[in-house]
């Protein structure tokens, strides 16, 4: 078997049955960014001894487990105690992180093989990973057009077959915006259920890690070893481990796929709305009803979340000082231009826009007027799914409101590049799982996308309805033409 393209499912079995070996898949995933990341920029770092040796490993036996052998890439703000862990900022370019984010271990555990990490916009804040100090990632689709973000280099690596599998974070729509735009399969699980253990903070009560794969199946399947309670993360949901995988592949009897006008705005282009409405006719032809659901909130949610999302990233983000972490200017004049300087010359743009949005909500005076106004609105939003949910098992919409836009075209202004979250940051608000999948092409042959709803811990759930979407279709086997 050729890896080439190949799930993670079939990939992850033809090295247990010796149909391939550990060390040609990684050979071959080293070769093809070798031969083609220099135009699509994906990877920050690659590991290629370290990804040989645990390759040969495998292949002699001594390392087994259900990943044995899988080349996974990883995000560039998850934690490992081998190569840096640098977000994509000036701020962290030489940290090396001393111990392993929880995520990561549990697939070391299994077997896989970190291959690399990726790019992102600087500590995951943006939408076309534009935003960060190693240089942009491009679309694999069409290299003038952005990945999407902040994940895009996960998205990007996913998309040009540079990995088995890829790891990202989400905090207003990082998996499921690039996974969308780059024509893969994104999920963003229940806020608790992957432990954030060794994941660097942006907005901690949004924040969730998920996978980027080719199909539902692989994504199920690296839930099951990835999700679960971690002690060392307070925020992890302590429930009994869910075996994702076990009934995706059974279709759900009378099911009810809701439907919010919200959702189905004018503003989308034609190639989004002919997706959605290809996705209603495809569920009904399984026996499925459409439920009219009513989220009535909606339009708040970008508003909420660039208060919320800010406030949070000040706060964490106030330990990169110069003196605790991070970049460190050269001789500063006193304590205060030490602080000063430091910071001012370790973050990009974007990353004190947001700092300074969040320290001003969170000063006094305008507490109660903007963060705690928006802690009451985002509780009204989850009020709204939990209504919702009474009708419904599934709600199905749009991720994006188009396809990847050019590079450049919403760097100067924004509160447009924003916009482009409008239909993912609700699901962080409300904690929710949320799941990005190939819905066809637009006519520019650019990847088009549904995105699907469920209620909190319903993850399992969502993958099965998301499974019979792809069952019926072959969107998912659509491919990037690399030069």
């Amino acid at each position: 078997m050729q890896p080439e393209f190949q799930t993670l499912v079939a990939i992850k079995n033809a090295i247990a049955d010796k149909k391939v070996s550990a060390v040609d898949a990684a050979t071959y995933y080293l070769n093809r960014i070798e031969q083609h990341d220099q135009n699509i920029h994906a990877f920050n770092e690659l590991y290629r001894d370290y990804v040989m040796q645990r390759a040969a490993q495998v292949d002699a036996g001594q390392i087994t487990g259900k990943l044995a052998g899988v080349p996974i890439a990883i995000k560039d703000n998850l934690c490992t105690p081998y190569g840096h862990t640098t977000c994509s900022s000036k701020m962290l370019a030489n940290f090396k992180a001393p111990y392993m984010a929880t995520a990561v271990q549990k697939l070391e555990d299994e077997g896989a093989i970190i291959i690399g990490k990726t790019n992102l916009d600087e500590f995951a804040m943006g939408s076309s990973t534009e935003n960060s100090a190693m240089g942009m990632t491009k679309n694999p689709w069409d290299t003038t057009r952005v990945p999407g973000g902040s994940s895009g280099g996960s998205a990007a690596a996913m998309s040009a077959d540079f990995a088995a599998a890829t790891l990202g974070s989400d905090t207003g729509g990082s998996i499921r915006q690039p996974a969308a735009l780059c024509g893969v399969c994104g999920l963003k699980p229940t806020y608790g259920k992957v432990s954030r253990f060794g994941l660097i903070a942006f907005a901690s009560s949004l924040d969730q890690i998920g996978p980027f794969t080719r199909t539902v199946e692989d994504a199920a399947l690296l839930m099951d070893v990835i999700c679960g309670h971690d002690a060392k993360d307070s925020t992890s949901a302590n429930l009994p481990p869910a075996d994702h995988s076990l009934q995706l592949h059974k279709p759900i009897e009378n099911l009810r796929i809701g439907i919010a006008k919200q959702y189905m705005s004018d503003s989308n282009e034609p190639a989004v709305t002919k997706a959605v409405e290809n996705a209603i006719d495809v569920y009904k032809s399984m026996g499925a009803t459409i439920v009219e659901v009513d989220l009535p909130h909606t339009e708040y949610g970008i508003p909420v979340y660039y208060i919320v999302a800010t406030a949070e990233a000040s706060s964490n983000l106030a330990r990169y000082d110069g003196v605790h972490y991070g970049h460190r200017t050269k001789n500063p004049s006193d304590l205060y231009d030490l602080y000063a300087a430091s910071r001012a010359e370790g973050f990009g743009d974007e990353v004190k826009r947001r700092i300074m949005l969040g320290t001003y909500a969170l000063c006094s005076g305008y507490y109660d007027a903007y963060y705690n106004r928006a802690l009451k609105v985002r509780r009204l939003i989850k009020q709204d799914f939990d209504k919702a949910y009474e009708q419904c098992d599934t709600i199905l919409c749009p991720t994006t409101t188009g396809v990847a836009f050019k590079a450049g075209d919403k760097t100067d202004d924004p509160l447009a590049m924003y916009l482009n979250d409008v239909y993912t940051v609700n699901a962080n608000l409300a904690g929710i799982p949320g799941i990005t999948v190939p819905g066809g092409l637009s006519e520019e042959g650019l990847p088009v996308s549904i995105q699907l709803y469920a209620n909190a811990y319903e993850d399992a759930k969502l993958l099965r309805i998301a499974q019979m979407f792809q069952t019926a279709t072959d969107y998912h086997m659509l491919r990037p033409e690399l030069g």
